[in-house]
């Protein structure tokens, strides 16, 4: 099945266009000139003043009021005239800043890669801290997109197992705990700022996360976590052992996918969470000995599909759910039959055929 998962395009809309000088004052004092002429002729045409006479000679009251008028206007062009030079003189200065954030950024961003790339997984850690802060403080979406594409592409490289406890291999299975620290350090910080309110400070809310192929030992906690018009992908990534929680997160708008994706062992946990609007697919996933649970979770308005899908072992729970049975699941159960325990709620007894208890 192919699916269209392109990185989306941040639009950047800090890009400066301003009109040259002369071009901004011209446009701007025919606007005022034309705008004063028909006040004038407005006024001259609601006192019905169509009659004056042409013959009459001006005398020095009126001249003085023209003289006075005729400053009144060169005021008030010069203060167009002002107002257009402290606009662009703004909009400048704010470019200048912006372009300065940006460098700055740059640099730090280049110099936390190079500790991502360290051999000591210490520096390791430090940089993957420093990339942490550098998407928070990110003058764009643009740039906080690619700082956490950079912490994605590191859980992506090629992950050693292992080694075991024996004494002849103390030094490598060393190094492999520091390095599986710094693995979950990423996902934990990942899953803290997924966590926080969209639009506040250290949100990655709405930013795309590409987690394809990863490897995750242990527990992962993404409880809570909002995934809200973005893309995330989980496809074809192992999760074993441990823990994985989705509790009370909240799918929206957005798309999700665990194509492919292979849970052993432990507990894979969606308890309360909330497929609200969009897509999340566990198409082709494998759930092998695993205890897993969609307990109290909600699906309404969204495209929850388990299609392919194959349960083995464990027991599979969906009690106490709401709402539409997600596509898929049916042809699932009939797959599963013989090797898994489902629990569904009693509204879905009709539309499943298999050996269940439920509410």
């Amino acid at each position: 099945m192919t699916t269209n998962r392109g990185p989306r395009t941040a639009v950047n809309g800090r890009e400066l266009r301003l009109w040259k000088v002369g071009w901004a004052l011209t446009v701007t004092f025919t606007a005022a000139t034309l705008a004063a002429g028909s006040v004038f002729y407005s006024l001259i045409a609601l006192l019905d003043f169509q009659e004056i006479d042409t013959t009459a000679k001006l005398d020095a009251k009126t001249l003085f009021d023209l003289v006075k008028l005729s400053f009144g206007v060169v005021a008030g062009a010069g203060a167009l005239v002002a107002l257009v030079v402290a606009y662009r003189r703004q909009r400048v200065d704010e470019a200048g800043a912006h372009r300065e954030a940006t460098r700055l950024h740059t640099e730090r961003f280049s110099q936390a890669v190079d500790k991502l790339g360290s051999d000591s997984p210490a520096v390791r850690l430090g940089g993957v801290h420093s990339l942490a802060g550098l998407a928070d403080d990110a003058p764009d979406n643009s740039l906080r997109q690619t700082c956490i594409d950079v912490l994605c592409a590191y859980l992506q490289l090629p992950f050693t197992p292992d080694p075991g406890e024996d004494a002849a291999h103390q030094e490598e299975r060393h190094r492999y705990l520091a390095l599986r620290k710094v693995r979950q350090t990423i996902l934990r910080l990942i899953g803290d700022h997924y966590r926080r309110p969209h639009g506040t400070h250290r949100s990655w809310q709405g930013s795309d996360l590409d987690l394809a192929g990863v490897t995750i030992e242990g527990h992962l906690d993404f409880s809570g976590a909002v995934f809200s018009g973005c893309v995330v992908s989980f496809d074809n990534a192992r999760f074993s052992g441990g823990m994985v929680s989705f509790d009370n997160a909240r799918f929206s708008d957005g798309t999700v996918f665990f194509d492919s994706a292979r849970f052993s062992g432990g507990a894979v946990s969606f308890k309360g969470a909330q497929f609200v609007g969009g897509t999340v697919s566990f198409n082709f996933a494998a759930f092998s000995g695993c205890w897993v649970s969609f307990d109290a979770s909600t699906f309404s308005s969204s495209r929850v599909s388990f299609e392919h899908a194959q349960f083995v072992g464990g027991t599979v729970s969906f009690d106490n759910a709401t709402g539409s049975v997600p596509n898929g699941l049916q042809e699932a159960a009939s797959i599963s039959r013989a090797s898994a325990t489902l629990v569904i709620p009693s509204a879905w007894r009709a539309f499943l055929s298999w050996p269940h208890r439920g509410a």
